[in-house]
């Protein structure tokens, strides 16, 4: 007689592929690729795995690298590395594949990371479910009658440019649909071209400063009857005194006023922009791209109390979980009834096999548009 045997089956458990640095400097020099396992058989009641499935490359994550960037991921041994690293990434988009006994997180569930530091430049990761935000995936959103479901793309990059716009628009300044003004410059901007386009949404007026080329017909064309921008002016008609007279005409018009400005350049630009603040005007400074100081004239904070202040989404948002949800879950209701066009993205394609830390070594150095690595 033959007696079965029974077979021991090697379970393999999940590896998981992590971009790291254990020093800063530049990307090329200090990113590595570290390869570790993830268990999801021992799972906490309230933990779960997710797998990625994009992750972008913004300018934070560089400066963060490079340790120029005010918030940093702290050091750590937790992926059994044999020296403290720092995981790289931001913003990026998982689905749940596993989750523990006592998850509100469903598999199969979008989610996207609750607060910055995460570290998403990875293919895989391990925990609490408090450490996610859910936004509807593409089923979620046609089983709940919506027009569109969210691309990749759309999702990936839900966490910084359009709550950016959004909050800027809406958090300290009430504008009266249909009547009043935002202005900025940056307008072709990830951030200025969300701004447009949430401002039409909402009803604002918006003037949107770009600098001359020779396509600038065309990159108007597209920022009004596309991005929803109201005006598209050059920045040597920002610039330019005589040309006042026409924004005061455009506000007459509206009956409204320009009570908002959004700054992502500096120096003499910026100093345009407040100029065309109307009294008790606030100025929103949110990035530097001339490397050149805010200035402002003092005759307009004497004589038309403007205010200047920063905006840095991160620290808006770091300690107020609900602003964040509700913010998300504006942006998305957006995304699915098409009202919204997200910023393109150059995708880079991981496979199996491939080294993850050169993918991202290789996106960073690609200038053609922003870049983001999909699984």
């Amino acid at each position: 007689m033959f007696r079965a045997v029974a077979r021991r089956q090697t379970r393999t458990m999940i590896t998981s592929n992590i971009v790291v640095y254990a020093e800063h400097g530049e990307p090329k020099d200090v990113l590595r690729t570290h390869t570790y396992q993830i268990d999801e058989t021992k799972l906490g009641g309230s933990e779960v795995v997710v797998k990625t499935l994009g992750a972008p490359i913004n300018p934070s994550d560089i400066n963060q690298i490079q340790g120029v960037y005010p918030s940093k991921p702290p050091m750590t041994k937790d992926y059994g590395t044999d020296v403290p690293v720092a995981p790289c990434g931001n913003e990026g988009l998982f689905e749940v594949i596993h989750t523990g006994a006592n998850t509100e997180l469903k598999v199969g569930d979008w989610v996207v990371p609750a607060n910055v530091n995460f570290g998403t430049w990875r293919t895989h990761a391990k925990d609490d479910e408090s450490k996610f935000q859910k936004i509807n995936n593409p089923t979620q959103s046609k089983a709940a009658g919506k027009p569109h479901g969210l691309t990749i793309n759309q999702a990936a990059t839900i966490s910084v440019n359009p709550p950016t716009a959004l909050l800027m628009l809406t958090h300290y300044v009430k504008l009266e649909p249909g009547k009043d003004w935002f202005i900025q410059n940056g307008g072709n901007s990830a951030v200025g071209q969300y701004a447009s386009q949430i401002g039409k949404i909402l009803g604002f007026n918006s003037i949107s400063v770009v600098r001359d080329r020779p396509n600038l017909a065309e990159l108007k064309k597209e920022l009004e009857e596309v991005k929803g921008a109201t005006h598209v002016i050059t920045d040597e008609q920002n610039n330019s005194r005589d040309f006042t007279g026409t924004v005061k005409q455009w506000t007459k018009e509206s009956g409204g006023q320009i009570k908002l400005g959004l700054n992502c350049v500096g120096g003499k630009s910026s100093a345009a922009v407040a100029r065309k603040l109307a009294p008790n005007g606030l100025m929103l400074t949110y990035g530097g791209m001339s490397m050149q100081p805010v200035t402002i004239p003092t005759s307009l904070h004497i004589f038309k109390n403007i205010t200047s202040a920063g905006f840095w989404v991160t620290e808006l948002l770091k300690n107020d979980r609900a602003l964040k949800q509700k913010t998300l879950n504006q942006i998305v209701e957006w995304y699915e009834q098409g009202k919204l066009i997200d910023a393109p993205s150059n995708h880079i394609k991981f496979s199996e096999g491939d080294d993850l830390a050169k993918l991202y070594i290789d996106g960073v150095a690609d200038k053609s548009g922003k870049q983001m690595v999909v699984y």
